[in-house]
């Protein structure tokens, strides 16, 4: 730790949802079900009113691969990348900085229809240095698999 100030310590998912930089209309996480400093568990309903839907597809839209993608990164990258930074770190830090994604090996098995709720669980691979690496996963409700990745991203003072 590199402040003086007091190391923040365990945030609770509804401090880390707090923190987290992506905001409406591109927050792709509603809810962390689970969270601690092995792994995360967030639910994101994709809300058929969203812009995109639009123009992917008319008259059979299916959300986008690159937004299935960015709300994993959201959950397994940055929102526990904020939880474990945290834990060694003070408030001060952690508002100083900011977790990017920087990249990602992903296979798609699914599709995502508007309406649609999904589960995102990410388990850590590595954490040192302010980069995580994560294996992570996206499911529909009745356990389809969407999508599997490995993603991988850093925290990077602002």
């Amino acid at each position: 730790m590199t402040s003086s100030a007091s190391v923040l310590g365990a945030l609770t998912p509804d401090q880390v949802l707090e923190r987290l930089p992506q905001q409406e209309p591109f927050r792709f996480v509603d809810r962390i079900l689970e969270l601690d400093d092995e792994h995360i568990v967030a639910t994101y309903r994709f809300r058929g009113e969203a812009d995109f839907y639009r123009g992917h597809f008319p008259g059979n839209p299916v959300t986008p691969g690159v937004l299935l993608l960015e709300a994993v990164a959201q959950v397994g990258v940055v929102a526990l990348g904020i939880y474990l930074f945290a834990l060694d770190h003070s408030e001060e830090e952690l508002e100083r900085t900011v977790t990017f994604f920087t990249d990602a090996e992903v296979e798609f098995s699914g599709v995502v229809a508007p309406d649609t709720e999904v589960t995102i669980a990410a388990k850590k691979v590595f954490w040192r240095r302010n980069k995580l690496r994560s294996q992570a996963t996206m499911t529909l409700a009745d356990g389809t698999l969407v999508c599997a990745a490995t993603i991988s991203g850093m925290g990077v003072k602002t």
